[in-house]
């Protein structure tokens, strides 16, 4: 078990990341925020409430109240947030409540900016349960919905309590979600942790395998290179821009695509591609360095194949929100290791990038595919009146 300190100018916290840490949740969470409240609320998913809703409950003198979110980035929306605030209102919930997130990156962004804005902010306790949640959306106090015209539109920073990362529910992860969410740790590796990098290219298959001493290692190493940065930038007017490497054209995937094709970390996959591309161009990394890169994407693959249009991609592209101004900011790798924030980059380069990127995308590298639903079993209580839609 490792815990990593987040230090920010508004708040201060432990990520705790190791094994079977949902069967005391409730002791931990209140070592963490002291005396537990009247009233709990977890925010899930019902397929996650069905593999883990008993054992999360178990620690609990009382069962919290349950809300479900269901999966995807179409429910990923402020239509959600209104549902949820009035089933927490139904149910009794006030400024006194403490809401707890307890499932991947949409459950962790919907139930942050949700504790964000009732009563005008309560506090929250992140209990990520996807690789990617666990060392990337979980930390740093982002959250947000969607809107038609782009991701994460809306929201506010607001960070959590505390985080706990459970290694062991991994155990359940569908293949293509752990090989998604890898792709945030190998971002983490270019832009900050070299070291990463090369553990990463050494032990593919013991990560892979779920080893979960690799397991541990990756995680822990991913999320102090985001509370590292995060310390320094909470706000994302400077350094924490570069956690957003791959993003750009990576957002811009998902809009073109109408998030039903791509997982968010398989889209952050390929537009790390095209940022490797575009890099090289300007002479900013070697041709071997990309080379290496690009090998390691793969080997965390298999990434989705694609067929769509470049105009399609730059359009979406424009409404990126590190776009301010008219400028159009670019993370971009230095080496590795390091990766800093353009602002010159012209609809020509833009264009040759994602070029690149759908060529490489269009040759079939990559097709990873398990999307069968999981089941669904109720554990403890549900919000009276809560719809799961």
């Amino acid at each position: 078990m490792q815990t990593i300190r987040v230090d920010t100018p508004s708040a201060k916290y432990d990520v705790i990341a190791g094994s079977d840490l949902i069967q005391t949740i409730a002791p931990r969470i209140q070592r963490a925020i002291g005396k537990l409240p009247r009233r709990v609320f977890v925010l899930t998913s019902p397929p996650i409430w069905a593999l883990w809703g008993e054992a999360f409950c178990a620690s609990f003198a009382e069962p919290p109240v349950a809300l479900f979110l269901e999966p995807g980035e179409r429910f990923k929306t402020l239509g959600s947030v209104e549902r949820l605030s009035r089933e927490m209102l139904r149910a009794g919930a006030d400024r006194g409540s403490l809401l707890i997130a307890f499932g991947g990156g949409i459950v962790g962004d919907v139930g942050g900016f949700l504790a964000a804005i009732f009563m005008r902010g309560i506090p929250y306790v992140q209990v990520p349960t996807t690789f990617l949640a666990q060392v990337d959306s979980s930390v740093g106090g982002k959250t947000g919905v969607n809107l038609p015209e782009g991701k994460n539109m809306v929201g506010s920073f607001h960070q959590p309590r505390a985080v706990f990362a459970d290694i062991g529910v991994l155990a359940t992860l569908p293949e293509r979600e752990l090989k998604a969410g890898l792709m945030e740790s190998i971002k983490a590796g270019i832009i900050r942790d070299r070291t990463l990098v090369r553990y990463m290219e050494e032990h593919a298959d013991l990560v892979l395998a779920r080893d979960p001493k690799a397991l541990e290692k990756v995680i822990a190493a991913s999320i102090r290179m985001k509370a590292g940065v995060v310390a320094k930038d909470e706000r994302d007017f400077g350094l924490r821009m570069i956690l957003n490497l791959g993003h750009t054209l990576g957002h811009a995937l998902e809009q073109a695509t109408a998030y039903k094709v791509l997982l968010h970390g398989e889209a952050v996959g390929w537009g790390m591609i095209a940022a490797l591309y575009l890099a090289r161009q300007r002479g900013m990394i070697s041709k071997t360095q990309m080379e290496r890169l690009e090998r390691l994407i793969h080997l965390y693959g298999p990434l989705p194949p694609l067929k769509l249009r470049v105009a399609k991609i730059v359009a979406a592209s424009g409404a990126d929100k590190k776009n301010i101004g008219g400028v159009r900011r670019f993370v971009l790798p230095v080496g590795i290791g390091d990766a800093g924030v353009v602002e010159d980059v012209t609809a020509a380069e833009l264009e040759a990038a994602a070029s690149y990127m759908l060529a490489r995308a269009a040759i079939g590298i990559g097709g990873a595919s398990d999307r069968s639903p999981l089941p669904h079993h109720p554990a403890c209580g549900s919000a009276p009146g809560g719809s799961r839609s």
